[in-house]
């Protein structure tokens, strides 16, 4: 490996395509006829007649390429350094050839590629200088290869590339790449994959994220369509505050112009690939993305400056800013205790109905439920106490003005500083319940991905743990018996999940209460949450 990755760095070698001249186009090669220069008139055949020992050369030979890879990856590896000008590929042989417009930016490729072996496909690729200065190929029989770096090249904006000097690294920002690079900046909330979807979603199709924490700084690659979105969105987003006064974001190209995400989950996700794996937590990140990233990250050095606070704050619907508040009691915002007000007071509750568990479930989407007590004098009404002020101000937020067993509940904050437990021996009928070390607790463990799945009440449930041998039918009758209509049902990939869709937010709400840690055999219990998602 070494040996391949000093040959691709210096590039002296005599390139290894000096088999051009004999086996790979051999009279009975189908590339035997590529005669036609880019100029369409000189007939000079396609042959080694302008070898030069290793020197560097605008024509780059790239080797080992996998099987089913397409002109257009290939083309992609050239343009983050500049106008790539021609292509020929050799299916048969794995190999291709890459034209670059200039010298120079062939040779801050190959010095690129050096300290960041390529990878395509996950596989590694080794590029060197060809021995040929100029692609002559016939444009008749490399059609599709010309349509291919045609339709590119239209993309290509008229930004200038990276020139060969141009390495320091401050000039990393080769307009072509339709991948933007993001730091989050003074990240009090915690910021989401879907909250960046959001804002960058505003100036053009978002294909593929990639979240990452580097020097405890969180990180994304966010890929689109067309670089001219990206641009778009770098000119309008860099340096704006997504949040009140934090959460800055700053914005760079990145090198890469494809991500190849494997998993869709919260760290990644690839919109145009609904159907990949959630990976359970494995890293997303591709080793040879992350090899390139650390390349990128440690030359560019970025300042971490404060931003003048006339930026005004994106506009995140209160879903998102109120899940991020929710973590920010873990993240421990400058500012704001996450001690605050705990307690909350419940009131136009049920009484025939409601009960300490059916609180501390309903409650317990937003936080993690201490005690609840309904009072003995005024049954209609609750006090629950919450882990901190964070998610009683979260569930507040969310539960206030909903409707629990008919009734629309309001939730306020409380004077309350804790819920008192009933002294020793004292028969409360069961009015007042401690829940401190209850399992089911959702947010006991920091980072928890619960944490980035926090939406307000909605018709749509997202249902989890689910074992093998349990059925659509199965669930479908579970949740009608809580007295709702399912409307819809879609399990996942794996059938550990599902989503499944109630008549109405209050019968969601119904079927949460009654369901969630639900036993459906085989040791497990059902995990139900609201969902941002419709079916």
């Amino acid at each position: 490996m070494d040996g391949i990755v000093t040959e691709v760095a210096v590039g002296v070698k005599r390139g290894s395509d000096e088999l051009l001249s004999g086996s790979v186009l051999s009279p009975n090669s189908n590339m035997s006829g590529m005669v036609v220069t880019a100029n369409g008139n000189d007939s000079k055949k396609f042959k080694g007649e302008d070898k030069m020992d290793g020197a560097p050369s605008r024509v780059l030979h790239i080797r080992k390429l996998p099987g089913e890879v397409t002109e257009t990856e290939v083309i992609a590896l050239g343009l983050p350094f500049g106008k790539v000008t021609n292509i020929l590929m050799l299916k048969g042989k794995n190999q291709a050839f890459l034209e670059l417009a200039t010298e120079e930016a062939a040779i801050t490729m190959v010095n690129y590629y050096s300290a960041v072996t390529p990878h395509l496909r996950n596989q590694p690729i080794y590029i060197q200088y060809s021995n040929h200065k100029e692609l002559k190929t016939d444009n008749t029989l490399n059609q599709r290869a010309q349509a291919v770096l045609q339709a590119v090249t239209a993309v290509q904006t008229a930004n200038t590339p990276l020139s060969g000097t141009a390495v320091s690294e401050s000039a990393v920002t080769p307009a072509q790449s339709p991948v933007l690079r993001i730091i989050i900046d003074n990240m009090y909330y915690p910021v989401t994959l879907d909250v960046l979807h959001q804002i960058f979603s505003k100036f053009g199709a978002v294909l593929k994220i990639i979240t990452f924490t580097k020097n405890n700084q969180f990180q994304a690659l966010l890929q689109y369509g067309d670089p001219v979105n990206a641009q778009q969105a770098k000119l309008a987003l860099d340096g704006q505050n997504i949040y009140n006064a934090c959460c800055t974001l700053r914005i760079d190209f990145s090198k890469l112009v494809n991500l190849n995400v494997k998993y869709n989950n919260d760290k990644s996700r690839d919109y145009t690939r609904p159907d990949l794996p959630s990976g359970d937590g494995q890293p997303a990140l591709d080793p040879a993305i992350a090899a390139a990233f650390a390349k990128e990250t440690s030359l560019l050095g970025l300042p971490v400056a404060a931003v003048p606070g006339a930026l005004s704050p994106l506009a995140i619907p209160n879903a998102a800013a109120a899940a991020a508040a929710a973590a920010a009691g873990r993240v421990g915002m400058p500012g704001v205790s996450a001690g605050g007000n705990t307690v909350l007071l419940v009131s136009n509750l049920n009484e025939e109905m409601v009960t300490p568990q059916s609180l501390f479930t309903l409650f317990g989407v937003y936080g993690d439920v201490q005690r609840v007590k309904i009072l003995y004098n005024k049954k209609d009404s609750a006090l629950i106490q919450m882990a901190d002020g964070n998610q009683s101000q979260l569930a507040m937020n969310h539960l206030n003005g909903q409707k629990m067993y008919g009734k629309i509940i309001r939730v306020t904050l409380s004077k309350h500083q804790t819920v008192q437990l009933p002294r020793e021996g004292l028969d409360d009928q069961g009015l007042t319940k401690d829940f401190g070390n209850s399992p089911l607790h959702r947010f006991k463990k920091p980072g928890s991905k619960n944490f980035q799945n926090i939406f307000p009440p909605s018709a749509t449930l997202h249902l989890s743990n689910i074992p093998p041998s349990v059925a659509e039918e199965d669930l479908r009758t579970l949740f009608a018996n809580t007295g709702g209509t399912v409307k819809a049902f879609k399990f996942f990939q794996d059938h550990k999940m599902a989503l499944l869709q109630m008549a109405t937010v209050e019968e969601a709400i119904q079927a949460l209460i009654d369901l969630h840690n639900y036993n459906l055999g085989e040791n497990h219990h059902l995990r139900v949450s609201f969902s941002k998602s419709t079916i």
